[in-house]
């Protein structure tokens, strides 16, 4: 009777919980399908109005990579990379919502690749 006590604490007992911190996002996206990557220009009411942070979270809660940048023409230019069906997320995500106070006219996407690996380790703002 202990021993089968013994072995059914042993299967309820908790398991010590997974250690995340410190991965890296582009590891375990490397193995999650088709990878694409594309490059994006966003037109409209998208510089002034926190666009570039509103963007990098949504791609980290998406879970993809790349960089945003504002260009001198009041555009917001970037590339993003990962799951096929996560770039899409993205993409929609930059032609159709942005920032709460942007206004976006149109976004041009162009280079949409597949490609074999992920050239970035996380999304970020560039100056």
């Amino acid at each position: 009777m202990r021993a089968l006590l013994a072995a059914a604490a042993a299967v309820a007992a908790p398991r010590a919980p997974l250690r995340l911190l410190g991965t890296r996002l582009a590891p375990a996206m490397s193995t999650a399908g088709a990878l694409k990557s594309v490059d994006y220009e966003v037109f409209g009411y998208v510089q002034g109005v926190c666009f570039r942070m509103y963007t990098e979270s949504e791609a980290k809660k998406i879970g993809v990579v790349g960089w945003v940048k504002n260009t001198r023409k009041g555009t917001v230019i970037g590339q993003v990379q990962g799951p096929e069906e996560k770039v899409n997320s993205m993409k929609s995500w930059l032609s159709r919502v942005g920032s709460p106070s942007s206004r976006i006219d149109r976004t041009n996407f162009s280079n949409e690749k597949a490609i074999s690996k992920l050239e970035y380790t996380n999304f970020s703002i560039r100056y």
